[in-house]
């Protein structure tokens, strides 16, 4: 899940960014309101969340601004006015939900899941691919009665694979929605946990789910089904592919 998160309070900033990425959020942070409404028209978020008395643009008008381009995003307002007019500000500007400082980072959390999943494109609470399943919400990761053991990176990686099943996901694609960085895209830290992730799900399994694709990045997919003569279904063995 990327957020946008804009916040011109260090301190606060750095501890709410901190809680974020432990909970396998990949984040933006923007320190003032114009470089926050121009990283929302640039990129694609799950969602995103604006104090409001941020410097050179509020998040009221940011918020606005958004809106006035067609993009429903989840918004969630912070706000340290605990007032009903700059409830209501928000709220007429496009805001899904606000929160007022100081709030308990738990109920940050628990906002940010119910706008998430209010919307169609939210996450589905499991995700299969073939005998893999993935429970989005717990963070855990099964295959057939074997439980896999993940790190926080190697989960976001897998889920952003399990989001894109049946496509090939660039490695520039994952160093910037699992890493954050939009530079290192030939890193070998990707390398290093791609080969991590092959061997916890595909090891000991008939059926590989995890794909190399040679030059273009990975895959994660399930085999299609062939039927035989005798009318039985069974399921091609996948293999690496590879791109000349």
């Amino acid at each position: 899940m990327r957020i946008l998160f804009a916040e011109d309070d260090r301190q606060l900033r750095t501890s709410i960014a901190r809680g974020l990425r432990e909970a396998s959020y990949v984040l933006e942070l923007a320190v003032n309101g114009p470089l926050a409404l121009a990283l929302a028209e640039t990129r694609r978020f799950d969602a995103i969340i604006l104090d409001i008395l941020l410097p050179g643009m509020s998040g009221i008008q940011v918020c606005h601004a958004i809106r006035e381009h067609g993009d429903r995003v989840p918004i969630l307002m912070l706000t340290a006015l605990d007032s009903v007019d700059q409830r209501i500000a928000g709220l007429d500007a496009g805001a899904d939900d606000y929160l007022t400082k100081p709030f308990d980072f738990g109920e940050l959390l628990a906002r940010l899941r119910a706008l998430v999943r209010r919307h169609s494109d939210t996450l589905a609470p499991q995700l299969s691919v073939g005998d893999l399943v993935i429970d989005t919400g717990r963070h855990v990761v099964r295959r057939n009665d074997r439980e896999i053991t993940l790190t926080a990176k190697e989960f976001a990686f897998l889920l952003y694979l399990a989001r894109n099943t049946g496509h090939v996901v660039s490695r520039s694609d994952l160093m910037a929605h699992v890493w954050e960085d939009t530079r290192n895209t030939y890193s070998n830290i990707i390398d290093v946990y791609a080969s991590r992730l092959r061997r916890k799900i595909d090891d000991g399994e008939d059926i590989a789910l995890f794909h190399t694709v040679r030059g273009t990045g990975f895959l994660l997919d399930a085999p299609t089904p062939t039927v035989n003569k005798t009318g039985a279904t069974r399921a091609r063995k996948s293999v690496t592919r590879r791109v000349p």
